[in-house]
């Protein structure tokens, strides 16, 4: 057996996780050598064994397990990591798959461009192509972190060079945003980005109910992922621009994400809401002006965490975030910066050709 070009690893904690499709995804639809590490997490490796199937004895199949009693996948993707020697790792959610020939696509990619890290295009069963990272009209290659709007991309899902981000890991212990800090670090350690465009994508399938990432959790448990990103070094030595970037897409995202999971609920109370206002404050602080980037309805969303607005009022602004068409919707309260790059309408607008999948994009 040839040694891995790249090493592909695959965190499992369930036993009603499909894994054979996942392996298979890999293994039968990829020209380049890969090795794939299933990491049996919490869970006897020999259901997981069982659960591969005609894999289980693969010879490119490699089977480790994980028993640290922890509800998060950071653990058994660092062992994954740890054991890596190809020159290129990537990550894949049990229940999930590739398309054929995205590992070979990627590998192509990061040969003509010497990218430290090649963003997979991400295709989301019953939704389509993801709109994120909204990158620039026909940018492919020589990414930039701010003007491509990397942040947006929140899991590293493509191809990963152990030459630069070989010692990078996940932040282990956190129930949700693991990923947060490892992802925006690649981001803006200063390495070639590419992003395959119009390759074969990372399938995400919606099959298992029991995803970490959907349960309801604590205020401080959603945003203990702050303190990998706004405490880092490396984020303090940022412009304020850069800086800016990375926080106006925590507030649109993981904010309003955070508000649209309680409202309505027994969690949203006055306690929630003001754990969520220091998280918003937070924020802003270490961007200072990044909240003059949202739209004008989000500026209210935002006002309403702490204003005494009803659950019910609550909600039905959050539903007027969603109505493109009306300018409330697309352009902050400041004109003058109306098509500034992290601004609305030209974050939406970009967002709207990713998804488009077309050879001149």
């Amino acid at each position: 057996m040839k040694p891995p070009a790249v090493d592909v690893i695959i965190a499992v904690h369930s036993a009603t996780r499909p894994i054979a499709r996942a392996v298979s995804s890999v293994l039968a639809h990829t020209a380049a050598d890969v090795r794939v590490t299933v990491v049996a997490h919490n869970i006897d490796p020999e259901v997981i064994r069982a659960n591969l199937g005609e894999w289980a004895g693969h010879p490119s199949v490699r089977l480790l397990a994980l028993a640290d009693g922890i509800n998060s996948p950071a653990g058994p993707l660092n062992l994954g990591l740890a054991q890596s020697t190809a020159p290129f790792t990537t990550i894949m959610g049990s229940d999930d798959e590739f398309e054929p020939e995205a590992i070979d696509s990627w590998l192509k990619m990061q040969r003509k461009t010497d990218a430290g890290f090649i963003i997979a295009r991400v295709y989301d069963e019953g939704r389509g192509n993801t709109a994120a990272p909204p990158v620039r009209l026909f940018r492919k290659r020589n990414l930039d972190p701010v003007k491509d709007r990397l942040s947006y991309r929140s899991a590293p899902l493509g191809l990963i060079s152990r030459t630069h981000f070989g010692d990078l890991r996940f932040t282990e212990g956190m129930a949700s945003g693991e990923d947060l800090g490892f992802v925006t670090t690649i981001w803006f350690a200063g390495h070639p980005l590419a992003f395959d465009r119009n390759g074969p994508a990372y399938y995400g399938h919606l099959d298992e109910p029991d995803r970490v990432s959907f349960t309801p959790r604590p205020i401080a448990s959603d945003f203990a992922f702050l303190d990998e990103i706004l405490d880092q070094e490396w984020f303090e030595q940022l412009t304020l621009g850069p800086r800016r970037a990375i926080c106006v897409k925590i507030l649109r995202t993981s904010v309003f994400d955070a508000m649209l999971a309680r409202i309505g609920k027994a969690t949203w109370t006055l306690g929630e809401r003001a754990e969520l206002g220091a998280a918003v404050g937070r924020i802003i602080g270490a961007a200072p002006g990044a909240e003059f980037l949202l739209s004008r309805i989000d500026r209210t969303v935002l006002e309403s965490i702490v204003a005494g607005t009803t659950n019910e009022q609550s909600l039905l602004l959050m539903q007027q975030r969603w109505n493109y068409r009306s300018l409330q919707a697309v352009v902050p309260r400041n004109l003058l910066l109306a098509l500034h790059r992290q601004g609305p309408f030209r974050t939406l607008l970009a967002s709207i050709f990713v998804t488009r999948r077309a050879s001149w994009l």
